[in-house]
């Protein structure tokens, strides 16, 4: 990730190397112009979430089909990237590919990593709500499906709405992460957040009584696709929205 000046400010501490908190990344007007521009034709449902994938899902064999992203998903975030330097260093120099999810409040996801499928940094914008996400370290040569059984997550990260986490470096290859099934992440301080001195209003969780109530939540994840196969450009067409 270049420009690293810029977001050294916001480096998470004690979480390896290297992730990253920004809140308020975008603006109120701009979530709801992002909230308001979700098609409700693309969502595909799974047992504990439901789910779009722009402008594709992968193939079989980790390939993403040429074509651009949708207007709405590159403006304003993608301009907002490259001001911090992100994804320049990627080989498409900026994310090709975006996963959407949204939490109701008791969903969640199992720990997991994004793999090597993708340039090794994702960054995603959370809108609508608060959530923890909870941080696993995974030792060398692991099974990842057996890391977090029966095992507590080593780090918290509070993801406020309109706010980014970028996840590069060792933070990316040697930790997974998910989301707890619940309805209220509690215990919430700067003992047992990571992010705590970087949050926008930390006040709110303290005076809550370290309680944050989730409501459904989305999340824009934003990656770059090693693999592109060229015939997307004639299968998918111009880019919609």
């Amino acid at each position: 990730m270049a420009a690293r000046s810029t977001t050294e400010n916001h480096r998470i501490p004690n979480i390896p190397e290297s992730m990253f908190y920004i809140p308020d990344f975008i603006s109120h007007e701009e979530e709801a112009t992002l909230l308001s521009a979700l098609p409700s034709n693309r969502w595909i449902q799974l047992q504990h979430r439901r789910l779009q994938t722009h402008p594709s899902p992968l193939s079989k064999t980790n390939t993403l089909l040429e074509a651009p992203l949708p207007r709405w998903l590159v403006e304003p975030i993608i301009s907002k990237f490259k001001s911090l330097g992100l994804f320049s260093d990627s080989p498409h120099q900026a994310p090709n590919h975006v996963l959407i999810n949204e939490y109701k409040p008791l969903e969640g996801i199992m720990p997991h990593e994004d793999g090597a499928a993708y340039y090794p940094i994702v960054a995603t914008v959370s809108l609508s709500s608060t959530l923890c996400l909870d941080i696993y370290e995974k030792a060398q040569g692991e099974d990842m499906a057996q890391a977090s059984i029966g095992s507590s997550p080593k780090w918290r990260v509070l993801q406020e709405p309109r706010s980014l986490l970028v996840t590069t470096g060792a933070a990316y290859t040697n930790t997974l992460h998910g989301i707890s099934e619940i309805e209220t992440d509690e215990n919430l301080g700067p003992d047992t957040v990571a992010n705590w001195t970087l949050l926008g209003d930390s006040k709110a969780f303290a005076d809550n009584g370290g309680k944050n109530t989730r409501s459904t939540r989305v999340s824009l994840t934003y990656r770059n696709v090693l693999k592109v196969s060229k015939a997307g450009a004639r299968i998918l067409g111009r880019p919609r929205g």
